[in-house]
């Protein structure tokens, strides 16, 4: 879970390597960070835009991207408590060159449009995730359906996206709770969910995603990081068991990635990890390939 603790063992473990923060993320562009990931095989042209998607709440903006011809599996792609930025939407390009049609989205457009960190900001400022608090009130398990249900009928009503196929979601951080719940409550759109350093999967709260699995018809997988999974150990424990107890004991893949902060997997984090960010994302490719073909 991404909060000040988790902001503190991060500071620790720059000072401990001699490092920084890295405050350079907010302002490279998304071609630029697509620049600096590692290629993509045989990728696919891409056609990226700007978009506005209609939920019961407003209008949500959002990034787009797909392969320039043909109409490919659709994937819902919810950004990190830092929200849309330049890292995302090349994550979302880079996704589409692998031949799927990508919708990167903005959770916090009930209350700002756009991007929340600023140019030369860090998360790591009390005085940045201050700011950013009221976004995250306003978010519920209930505006993550309606908000889910609305970018399915943006994506299915699209001609890049081939409405035959299962949709695919990824949450990163905060998010990483979105997959589930979208999932569950869309069992017949949602094929493949992917849950990127997630927080709160297994709570004792009524509403805890991890109730949810026997609702989810979905391939999922669940990369941990290894300082989330130091705090909190039960909760794999509990995932797996949910899973298990639903009969659906290898449904989920549920895994603690080595040597990994929270937030490893964006590239523009101070807790990037190029190897296990890259290990993660070949996981939920062949997910994707299994359960959206």
């Amino acid at each position: 879970m991404c909060d000040d603790r988790t902001e503190r063992e991060l500071e620790t473990h720059l000072r401990r390597n001699g490092l920084t923060r890295r405050e350079f993320g907010a302002t490279l562009s998304a071609a630029a960070l697509v620049a600096m990931l590692p290629p993509v095989a045989n990728a696919a042209e891409v056609t990226t835009s700007e978009v506005m998607v209609s939920t019961p709440d407003g209008e949500a903006d959002c990034f787009f991207a797909h392969p320039a011809s043909g109409a490919h599996a659709g994937v819902i792609m919810w950004p990190d408590v830092k929200g849309i930025r330049p890292a995302f939407r090349a994550m979302g390009e880079r996704l589409a060159q692998s031949g799927y049609a990508v919708l990167v989205v903005n959770p916090y457009y009930r209350v700002v449009h756009g991007e929340v960190i600023k140019p030369g900001e860090s998360y790591g400022d009390p005085a940045v995730r201050e700011r950013i608090g009221p976004y995250r009130s306003a978010l519920s398990p209930e505006t993550c359906v309606t908000d889910g249900g609305a970018f399915i009928k943006w994506l299915d009503a699209h001609p890049a996206v081939d409405a035959g196929r299962m949709i695919g979601t990824a949450g990163y951080c905060m998010t990483g709770s979105y997959v589930f719940r979208l999932a569950a409550a869309y069992p017949e759109r949602i094929g493949a969910g992917c849950s990127f350093h997630g927080g709160g999967l297994a709570t004792d709260a009524p509403d805890s995603p991890h109730r949810l699995v026997p609702q989810i018809d979905a391939g999922m997988l669940v990369a941990i990081a290894e300082n989330d999974d130091e705090r909190d150990p039960d909760a794999k424990v509990l995932l797996r068991e949910a899973f298990a107890d639903a009969g659906k004991p290898d449904q989920a893949e549920i895994e603690v990635y080595a040597d990994t902060l929270h937030g490893w997997c964006p590239p523009d984090g101070d807790a990037y990890n190029e190897a296990q960010a890259e290990k993660a994302w070949s996981r939920m490719l062949a997910l994707f390939s299994e359960r959206l073909a």
